[in-house]
């Protein structure tokens, strides 16, 4: 890491099993689109990545080569050895050779995040390698990327140069209001806050990072008193909790195990990643969903990332020559004559 670090962490699916323990999950804010880096680098979809958001990051590749892909429209580009820099094409793995330099642009919003060959290799804790900030577990060392950090990956053989690229840019989540389940705690509030949760418009506040994002909009009431304050029970990632001011809270991948607010909804595990791309400012409007319709849309959803990893199609180095469509459109049959 020669520049940078704010905001970036290693990331992968997470620490699944172990909440009884009061261990967060932690892990990609989205895990879909961590997982089309990693299969454009030639990874298993779970291996550990970087995310970031917020400030530009940039990076030496110390040996080489790397195949590297980046996902979440964030802008990249690379200078080999020379200083000459070549922008990464979208949604299309490159190699890196030992010298060159790597540049990930600042995002003003929302998450990105870089593969590379074989996933960051970091110590797993707990069986996984993600960075879980609060508690300073896991990821190196607990905390974010900062310069002078070394990160290793998986060494390529000297003959493989494969690549790959997307056939489309990535469109497996669905638009619309955000879906939600009804929570554990409904009855602690008003018959009209429940209606209101469904028929306002709420706006993210700055207040947000990896374990939730605060929404402003109007006050949702609870029953009485007593009813903003539960005995802490278990939370997961995707529910909304709503303290004694009325403004909900919408837990993400960074969240405590347990909690004292009541829950109001649940976000479905199909509409958790859009959260990932929240920016101040953006108005969400949620809608309520059975058991059976957050299933339907996991399983459409993870249909459509299928289909998408299904595409993808060997991709040629940035300037290089593209040596299938020469074979394929090559107009000359046969040789007749070899005089001048």
């Amino acid at each position: 890491m020669i520049r940078g670090g704010i905001g970036c962490t290693v990331q992968d699916a997470g620490r699944v099993g172990h909440r009884h323990e009061g261990v967060a999950l932690s892990g990609w804010l989205d895990g879909w689109m961590a997982g089309a880096a990693n299969v454009l680098a030639g990874n298993p979809p779970q291996a550990a990545c970087l995310e970031w958001r917020g400030p530009a990051l940039r990076l030496r590749v110390a040996q080489g080569p790397v195949r590297v892909a980046v996902a979440g429209g964030a802008a990249a580009w690379a200078s080999d050895a020379q200083a000459r820099p070549q922008p990464l094409p979208p949604w299309q793995s490159v190699l890196l050779e030992a010298g060159a330099v790597l540049d990930l642009a600042a995002l003003s919003g929302g998450c990105a995040w870089m593969a590379v060959s074989g996933g960051v290799q970091v110590a797993p804790l707990l069986g996984s390698r993600a960075t879980h900030l609060r508690t300073r577990m896991g990821g190196l060392d607990g905390r974010m990327l900062q310069p002078g950090d070394r990160l290793g990956c998986a060494a390529l053989a000297s003959e493989d140069r494969r690549l790959w690229c997307a056939a489309s840019a990535p469109d497996w989540l669905e638009s619309g209001p955000i879906r939600v389940l009804p929570g554990p705690q409904q009855d602690h509030f008003s018959a009209e806050a429940w209606a209101r949760l469904l028929a306002s418009a709420w706006q993210v506040t700055p207040a947000l990072d990896r374990m939730g994002l605060r929404l402003a909009g109007p006050a949702l009431a609870h029953v009485d008193a007593s009813a903003a304050d539960i005995v802490s029970d278990g939370v997961v990632p995707g529910a909304i909790q709503v303290p004694a001011d009325g403004q909900p809270i919408v837990l993400l991948a960074d969240a405590q195990t347990v909690g004292g607010y009541p829950k109001i909804a649940c976000v479905i595990r199909a509409d958790l990643p859009r959260l990932a791309q929240a920016r101040p400012g953006d108005r969400l409007d949620f809608a309520v969903v059975d058991g059976a319709g957050a299933r339907a849309a996991l399983q459409r959803l993870r249909a459509r990332w299928q289909a998408w990893c299904a595409a993808l199609r060997p991709a040629r180095p940035p300037g290089g020559i593209d040596e299938q469509a020469l074979h394929r459109d090559n107009l000359i049959s046969g040789m007749l004559r070899a005089e001048p």
